[in-house]
């Protein structure tokens, strides 16, 4: 089962007010919805159906008739079909015209919580989010009327979600990335057991990303100090071979002999080293100056 099933499984049974599931039954019939005398939806999710089935009788005492059959071509899932036996409903529900996906009355949603629930509904209609486990966060909407769109949009973006418009095969993509925006819709939906399913995936996820961050950093920096070494040996090693190791002052064959004994070390463990063998203190900075002189001998031996 897919998280956005799983997510619409948890939200058909939550409990409203009745003006909120007003809000809910408008936002789901103005998507969903087909108005020819009756009022007809269709969609593969029964959990989705039976919410629908639930409201207008709880709303409005009217049973809706509903029809199931197999799906179409490749797809095996039940298709169920409602019929509401009227229109009379729809101006209760804020729907001014028979146009699918018209911009509602204000009335539904004039205030946050009815705004929350007509989000709610317009998820049940047609929102799916990612499963947090998956490369990339992503929740998108997809309407067919532009302006309808466009009023989803400012709708989620009243409460700072950032959403964007994508136009795609002539249909109108909303859509949010940012996993935190994605977490807070689940929260003003009541999505509450989604929730904590996205946080905990998303911690562990920032975690991990987090530890293959500084293993990457760690292993940038050993590659560095091999590097750095090994070329302060190969120094060494033309000034040996010049036999001018004996030409160095009593400081520099310091350096140079702790650098051969201890070929792997960078330089702040070359510090506490020859500190703690020699008793003498010798700072980072110290010890990179020395080696710098080595290097540049080396340098004029070569030229």
């Amino acid at each position: 089962m897919s998280f956005t099933t799983t997510l619409k499984n948890e939200l058909v049974n939550i409990e409203s007010s009745k003006v909120e599931k007003i809000s809910e039954l408008a936002a789901l019939i103005n998507v969903m919805g087909e108005f020819n005398g009756k009022i007809k939806m269709t969609t593969e999710n029964v959990s989705v159906a039976k919410r629908i089935f639930r409201l207008v009788k709880q709303i409005y005492q009217i049973n809706c008739q509903i029809t199931v059959r197999k799906g179409y071509g490749f797809s095996k899932k039940n298709i169920y079909l409602l019929e509401i036996p009227n229109n009379d409903i729809l101006n209760d529900l804020g729907i001014e015209t028979l146009e699918k996906q018209s911009i509602p009355a204000d009335f539904i949603v004039e205030d946050e919580e009815l705004k929350k629930a007509y989000l709610r509904g317009i998820f049940l209609a047609v929102g799916s989010i990612n499963d947090p486990k998956k490369t990339s966060y992503h929740l998108e909407f997809v309407f067919q009327n532009a302006s309808y769109a466009s009023f989803i949009k400012d709708l989620l973006n009243s409460f700072a979600f950032n959403a964007k418009i994508l136009e795609r095969e002539k249909k109108h993509m909303i859509y949010i990335k940012e996993a935190e925006m994605i977490s807070d819709f689940l929260k003003i939906i009541d999505a509450h057991g989604a929730l904590f399913y996205f946080e905990d995936v998303r911690i562990y996820r920032d975690h991990k990303n987090m530890t293959n961050r500084l293993n990457n950093c760690e292993q940038a920096n050993i590659d560095k100090v091999i590097v750095s070494a090994d070329k302060q040996i190969a120094a060494i090693d033309k000034i040996k071979k010049e036999k001018l190791y004996d030409a160095l002052d009593e400081k520099l064959q310091v350096v140079v002999d702790y650098r051969l004994k201890y070929p792997d070390a960078s330089l702040n463990e070359l510090t506490d080293i020859i500190a703690l063998e020699t008793g003498v203190k010798i700072t980072k900075s110290g010890i990179y100056h020395r080696m710098k002189k080595i290097e540049d001998l080396a340098l004029k031996i070569k030229k």
